[in-house]
């Protein structure tokens, strides 16, 4: 049976900052599919509301600093019906061996939402 790609599960990781967020998103077996650099606006939240579906069925996303440059982001997702989790930031091991870019980042938060270690409520 093949599924279509609006069916497939992906899984969405957020690097939060002041100004934009970089959002990727991965298959259910960890693939990379696409990320993305949106403004931290409300025209910015629903571009990325609108882009998810696009790629497949939203399982979870995964922001990093729901406490902080993520808050919004993570209120406007949660109000819109998505699963929300905070994902803890790559720790510096991480950051050494595969160097710190936003894409890095968000790719990295997606991850953690397969294994499910670490997550907290936003």
């Amino acid at each position: 049976m093949v599924t279509s790609l609006l069916e497939r599960p992906i899984f969405v990781g957020v690097d939060t900052h002041v100004d934009t967020h970089h959002v990727a998103v991965i298959s259910e077996h960890g693939k990379k599919l696409a990320d993305r650099e949106f403004t931290t606006t409300a025209a910015g939240y629903a571009e990325i509301s609108h882009w998810l579906p696009t790629l497949g069925s939203v399982i979870r996303v995964g922001i990093e600093g729901t406490g902080s440059y993520g808050v919004e982001l993570a209120r406007y997702m949660r109000r819109h019906g998505y699963d929300v989790a905070e994902v803890p930031r790559p720790n510096w091991r991480l950051r050494r061996s595969q160097g710190k870019t936003d894409t890095i980042d968000a790719y990295a938060a997606a991850r953690q939402l397969l294994d499910g270690s670490q997550l907290t409520p936003p």
